[in-house]
């Protein structure tokens, strides 16, 4: 049976070991304050750890909630603005137009409706936004037909000019020179612009002249048909320059 000798005269406890160790070595409990110290310190630091942790996992689910918030509205169709026909009108009274243009005064929806019935016509909301609204006695399929014509005839009236990018080299030979040409001429007879691109490798940039002339010639074969809009500028290793049509 084991014997507990720490009570013992000749076998002190270890209380007594580290109070005799603290006077002898000054130094050891020094280092066993500074160790209780930073287990604090520890469990300080961990906790904000964790509390750091908690924010941020709350910062992420709320943002992501967000994004999806986002996305979800972005899928949502929105509402059109659509012309109100018939039944739809919804606004009593109405100042009404006849379809051969003449004014038939201010009704209430029910009256007006019934004139565009015994016509064979439709009610069409051409001003909702008026006091009182001003409703007209048409055709509306002929309307929306005339309508998306006169849509689809402006679309292809409407031209729009890109800037298309021609590059040469100082060095540049004179066929490969002559079809850079060409391009540029076709771009701009289909009323784009176009931007010659000089590009200088290694040391062709200390001689920047050899490009300006290259962009000389070119202009030369083009002053017919283009005038420059932007002057030759250069910028870091290229130089630029811009033609538009006459």
């Amino acid at each position: 049976m084991p014997v507990d000798t720490s009570g013992d005269v000749g076998y002190p406890s270890n209380r007594q070991h580290a109070k005799q160790a603290s006077r002898r070595f000054p130094y050891l409990a020094a280092a066993e304050a500074s160790a209780q110290g930073s287990k604090y310190r520890c469990r300080a630091h961990c906790s904000a750890g964790r509390r750091t942790l908690h924010i941020g996992v709350r910062f992420f689910f709320t943002l992501r909630m967000e994004v999806a918030s986002l996305a979800y509205n972005n899928k949502i169709p929105q509402r059109e603005n659509r012309t109100r026909v018939n039944s739809q009108i919804r606004m009593s009274p109405v100042r009404v137009i006849a379809d051969n243009g003449d004014q038939l005064g201010v009704m209430p929806v029910e009256d007006a409706l019934a004139a565009a019935v015994d016509r064979g016509l439709d009610l069409v909301e051409v001003s909702p936004l008026a006091r009182p609204p001003v409703v007209k006695i048409m055709d509306y399929g002929k309307f929306r037909y005339e309508q998306d014509k006169a849509a689809k005839a402006a679309k292809k009236k409407q031209h729009v000019i890109h800037m298309k990018e021609v590059k040469f080299r100082p060095g540049i030979s004179q066929h490969d020179f002559d079809f850079k040409v060409r391009h540029a001429r076709s771009f701009l007879e289909d009323g784009n612009k176009v931007k010659l691109t000089m590009m200088f490798r290694g040391r062709q940039i200390t001689h920047p002249e050899l490009g300006q002339e290259v962009l000389a010639r070119a202009l030369e074969r083009l002053q017919d048909l283009a005038k420059v809009e932007a002057q030759p500028k250069l910028e870091g290793r290229n130089m630029t320059m811009v033609l538009a049509q006459k």
